[in-house]
């Protein structure tokens, strides 16, 4: 249940102009309520909520969701693709070397786009990504023993 005043999921599905379905109200439900899924991840958690769904069809509507600015596709090199609902802001992330784990770090620095770029050849700027690499707190701690 929603606060009044609140919009639900199948309102924002709605005001991005894409069509409600069971399955997208799910799909978006799950990506917000993990942290940086995969596609397969995400097929598991719609198919506990609504049943059987195919893998084609998650990624359609991923990209359909994505599009729609929805929530966030992520691709750190080397990883699989990850789908977050942190949107609408322009946050960076951590990745473990080890493990594979990925957090969000708030901007680096300043306004949106967060970095200036040394010479903007022309283009207006408005977003940076930066991935952070190196080792998380339990496999830093692993390493170091």
């Amino acid at each position: 249940m929603t606060a009044p005043g609140t919009p639900t999921t199948a309102d924002e599905l709605r005001g991005a102009g894409l069509r409600v379905t069971a399955a997208r109200v799910a799909l978006l439900e799950t990506v917000r309520a993990g942290d940086h899924l995969d596609a397969e991840a995400i097929a598991s958690g719609v198919r506990e909520r609504v049943g059987h769904i195919s893998l084609p069809a998650v990624y359609e509507a991923l990209h359909a969701l994505a599009a729609a600015g929805l929530v966030r596709r992520i691709e750190p090199p080397g990883s699989p693709t990850l789908y977050e609902g942190r949107v609408g802001d322009n946050h960076h992330h951590l990745v473990c070397r080890s493990c594979g784990v990925v957090a969000d770090v708030d901007c680096a620095v300043g306004h949106a786009p967060c970095l200036t770029a040394s010479d903007d050849r022309g283009f207006l700027v408005d977003e940076a990504e930066v991935i952070y690499w190196g080792l998380c707190p339990g496999c830093s701690t692993t390493s170091s023993s």
